[in-house]
């Protein structure tokens, strides 16, 4: 058994190869066996949750991932690869640098199929992890002009923005109205209430909601799902665990089929994404195993390869 660490996981996965790495995994994902079974939720004391994420995919191999997550410490994730034919474990790695860039790298590949092409300006909530990740990736499939961050006390934005400008992004601190206002906006919080209300939307924006991933949380108000074409990364992750969506069911105000598709059938034109400019699209996602699977695996085939000098 291999045991990697989480700066081999930082150093080894490219950006540009992870967003193709998890594209081909989505669009293939109907054309060969694939099991991938709802994740298992353990409550743990204090309000904490450990999620078990497993996956096999006869192109991409087998894996887990296991996650703890609570209000103090956040998310904790391990990954284990796993041999395809025996089930034993071939490497061992902490993954939540592997979490943040496959979640950011799914978000990247849901902006390329779904925001403007002209889109030149990112609004980023929160200022966390996956904050940094989304600001890090989402360059690659849209040329933005500027940044926006808003975080849950102006000093933390003000902080973040500086940070941004450091990594070469021209990253301005807003309100969250204003920060609404951008042509894609991320949400990457953990708060259990909106941070972003439909009325401050316009037309022609692209929302990735990625914080939340428990039935009773959300990021988004129902004005602003009720406004968009919605896409999610899968349906049976969507219809157990997006509160984003799941809430405004519970109040009848969409049903089901607000639901237009999901990543598998947009990338691979079974369903339309974008249909006009000035329609407001949503992805949201609440994170897929497959996704996790084909990170790892391109991690590892990464450092195979840079350990054999090719």
């Amino acid at each position: 058994m291999r045991i990697l660490s989480e700066e081999d996981v930082e150093r080894a996965l490219d950006p540009g190869m992870l967003i193709d790495s998890v594209e081909m995994a989505f669009g293939t994902m109907r054309d060969h066996v694939l099991r991938m079974p709802e994740r298992t939720h353990l409550e743990l004391a204090g309000g904490g949750v450990a999620i078990l994420m497993p996956c096999y995919d006869e192109v991409h191999g087998s894996g887990v991932k296991i996650v703890g997550f609570s209000a103090e410490s956040g998310i904790q994730a391990t990954y284990l690869l796993l041999d395809h034919h025996t089930g034993a474990v071939t490497a061992m790695f902490p993954a939540n640098a592997l979490t943040d860039l496959r979640t950011a790298a799914v978000s990247a590949l849901a902006t390329d199929q779904l925001a403007r092409a002209n889109a030149h300006t990112l609004g980023i909530f929160g200022t966390g992890r996956q904050a940094r990740a989304h600001a890090r990736i989402l360059p690659h499939v849209r040329d933005f002009d500027r940044v926006l961050v808003c975080g849950s006390r102006p000093e933390k934005s003000r902080a973040f923005a500086q940070e941004l400008v450091k990594m070469g992004l021209r990253a301005i601190a807003a309100e969250p109205q204003e920060c609404a206002l951008a042509d894609v906006v991320c949400t990457c919080t953990t708060s259990r209430t909106p941070v972003v209300r439909g009325e401050w939307l316009r037309p022609g924006t692209h929302i990735n909601a990625i914080g939340t991933f428990r039935p009773d949380t959300r990021e988004l108000d129902t004005i602003a799902v009720k406004r968009a074409r919605v896409f999610v990364d899968t349906y049976e992750g969507a219809l157990a665990e997006a509160g984003d969506l799941l809430l405004p069911m519970a109040e009848r105000s969409i049903e089901p089929e607000h639901i237009l598709g999901d990543l598998h059938e947009v990338i691979s034109c079974k369903k339309n994404g974008r249909t006009d400019d000035e329609e407001i699209t949503i992805f949201k996602s609440v994170g897929c195993a497959l996704a996790d699977l084909a990170a790892a695996q391109l991690l590892f085939a990464s450092l195979e390869s840079e350990e054999s000098g090719d």
